[in-house]
């Protein structure tokens, strides 16, 4: 299934854990200590550095930029880290979060009620899912370095849907389907 950014309830209503999917557009990079530091300016009541509405951030672990290229191996961090920021996010408009591993309750809980999704890249083919990114730029707190909030021009950009707004997992599903009876 082909998606283009930013993202709406409806197209985030026709995804399904299980779905392989394709990106266009505009995704955010950001991770735990990025993550931080928008709900601390949010709580304090100032406007984000970017607009999350209708967005997706990649939960990235970038590694250097070698020249001539856009980015450097852009594989998928640990999910779970940003479990304590996430719904937050999801509650000002946050779509769809990218990254590896299992997400809280409260997390799958957020997602159900403000219609947002989880979804996996794979762990491992980080060189290849960089050929994906067309254009990355720092957006916001370049102190972070590599965790700096970022934004990514990607093209067909492939994930797999492991949470979605109708309580679905992937995961649960795949250990159900091969459990031995």
């Amino acid at each position: 299934m082909k998606l283009t950014t930013p993202l709406t309830d409806a197209s985030v209503q026709n995804l399904h854990a299980g779905d392989t999917v394709e990106i266009t557009g505009t995704i955010y990079v950001g991770r735990d200590a990025a993550h931080k530091k928008m709900v601390e300016a949010l709580d304090r009541g100032e406007k984000l550095p970017v607009d999350l509405n209708g967005q997706i951030i990649y939960y990235m672990g970038p590694s250097p930029t070698k020249p001539g290229q856009v980015i450097g191996s852009a594989g998928p961090t640990t999910s779970g880290r940003m479990d304590a920021y996430a719904p937050r996010l999801m509650e000002i408009g946050l779509k769809g979060m990218i990254g590896k591993g299992l997400r809280a309750a409260p997390v799958k809980d957020a997602m159900k009620k403000y219609k947002a999704v989880y979804f996996a890249a794979t762990g491992g083919a980080a060189a290849l899912i960089s050929q994906r990114i067309k254009k990355a730029q720092v957006m916001a707190y370049e102190d972070l370095g590599a965790e700096a909030l970022q934004k990514l021009e990607v093209e067909d950009f492939p994930v797999i849907v492991v949470n979605d707004v109708f309580g679905g997992d992937a995961y649960e599903d795949g250990k159900k389907k091969y459990a031995k009876k």
